[in-house]
């Protein structure tokens, strides 16, 4: 029994860095003023009647903090490239020049900073809100394991630790966003 309890406290960690790790993904799309590849990653072009990652029909490169360059690696993908950022609803219109897409990211105004702030929080939310759905069914968990046989005080132990556990993690969801609205509202 105190196996399948332990093995039940491992998985809640190995859970709730997963849902660290979703965060942050989402978190790094939202962007700060600076260029990176990342903000483009979410976007699929048509690709012989596929949807295909863009990164994976062209190169996406940074040559400076204001600026993301988009070479597609047929030159007839232009088209369903520009067409596939206008549809993805990035905020950015692409300059095309026939042999590459140029993203221009324009300085960020203190109302479009405070933007990202909310969107930020908003996935800080949903980020609890999954880690605290973690717990609930870990210690639904616990409780079924008590009920065919687990002592209380085991029990009890189990679920003071997946707390500990779920707390911490909270704690690192609030950092990771405190981190990047930082970020955001740096000028």
């Amino acid at each position: 029994m105190t196996e399948l309890l332990g093995q039940i406290i491992d998985d809640v960690s190995v859970s709730m860095k997963k849902a660290i790790a979703h965060l942050e993904l989402e978190i790094s799309k939202i962007r700060a003023g600076k260029a990176t590849p990342q903000i483009v990653d979410g976007i699929s072009v048509e690709y012989y009647g596929n949807p295909t990652p863009l990164n994976q029909v062209a190169n996406v490169t940074t040559p400076d903090a204001r600026t993301i360059n988009i070479q597609p690696w047929e030159k007839k993908m232009i088209a369903a490239i520009e067409k596939a950022i206008m549809a993805s609803n990035i905020g950015l219109t692409p300059q095309n020049d026939g042999n590459m897409i140029r993203l221009f990211l324009p300085p960020l105004t203190e109302e479009r900073r405070r933007e990202l702030v909310k969107r930020v929080l908003g996935e800080g939310e949903q980020a609890k809100v999954a880690v605290r759905s973690i717990r609930r069914d870990s210690i639904e968990q616990v409780k079924k394991l008590q009920k065919d046989g687990l002592s209380e005080d085991i029990a009890k132990d189990g679920e003071a630790r997946i707390q500990g556990i779920t707390d911490k993690f909270i704690l690192l969801v609030d950092q990771t966003c405190k981190d990047k609205e930082k970020e955001i509202m740096t000028v």
